[in-house]
């Protein structure tokens, strides 16, 4: 069942997403060469915790480890954070996150350069940054589902990128997986109706190469089948009267905070 949020629960959630814009602002200088994954996740879970009320969504959800996904490279989402997965010059990481407070989640995520990446990984995070703008554009009441992963489709369309099929984005609310699905494929006026009130994570993930993926023997991290590089990022969207309200934003569209293509 899609359960409605009214303007004040909205509100609430975005304090929630509000801590995870605090915090992505924060690693922003903490990704870099000779950092472990294990590092960023303790230092997201005290700045987490440092908020009154605040607690990291993940740590303990169906038995998860951490309080971040830490995904490298070809990792699309649910990488461990580990001592020893150390980051590299050149290296993409997905940092996806999730915060309760009052009762109210948000979720978020954004993969991040470790120094000097190559040519094709910052084109690869900048088109999936803007499929992610332009799917929250059409998050509008009756439209539907199926035009946010349009949006995603014609964005990659014609890149040589593809878009993980296997995943999809979600309802938020109360508990951070809720109905309906938000597919990054799909036709315009196909799925669930849009209505005011509905809060939607939209999460495009797009590789390299092949859209398939395969689950490591860790049960978690889920990496592209041909171990090209993928990339993710999400936010919290609340629908409503007057268009997509981003609650895990900045006044920043994450595009302008990509390094420019070279």
């Amino acid at each position: 069942m899609i359960e409605l949020k009214s303007r004040a629960e909205i509100d609430a959630m975005a304090e929630s997403g509000s801590i995870i814009g605090a915090l992505f602002f924060e690693l922003e200088n903490r990704v870099a060469p000779g950092v472990s994954t294990l590092d960023l996740d303790h230092f997201a879970e005290e700045f987490i915790r440092s908020h009154e009320g605040a607690t990291p969504v993940f740590k303990g959800l169906y038995g998860f480890p951490g309080t971040l996904c830490t995904s490298i490279n070809d990792e699309v989402v649910h990488g461990i954070p580990s001592s020893e997965r150390v980051l590299a010059d050149g290296d993409i990481i997905s940092i996806d996150v999730g915060v309760r407070l009052r009762g109210w989640c948000a979720d978020s995520a954004r993969t991040f350069a470790v120094g000097e990446v190559s040519d094709e990984a910052q084109s690869l995070l900048r088109i999936t940054a803007d499929a992610l703008e332009r799917a929250v554009a059409v998050a509008v009441p009756d439209r539907h589902t199926g035009d946010i992963g349009h949006a995603v489709e014609t964005t990659v369309r014609g890149t040589g990128f593809e878009i993980i099929r296997d995943l999809v984005g979600h309802g938020v609310g109360r508990k951070v997986h809720e109905e309906p699905q938000v597919p990054n494929l799909g036709s315009p006026g196909e799925g669930t109706k849009l209505r005011e009130g509905m809060v939607l994570a939209i999460e495009p993930m797009i590789a390299v190469g092949t859209w398939k993926i395969r689950t490591l023997s860790d049960r978690w991290t889920m990496v592209t089948a041909d171990n090209s590089l993928s990339a993710h990022f999400e936010h919290t969207v609340a629908v409503t009267a007057d268009g997509p309200r981003v609650l895990t934003g900045t006044r920043e569209r994450i595009s302008d905070t990509l390094r420019p293509l070279s």
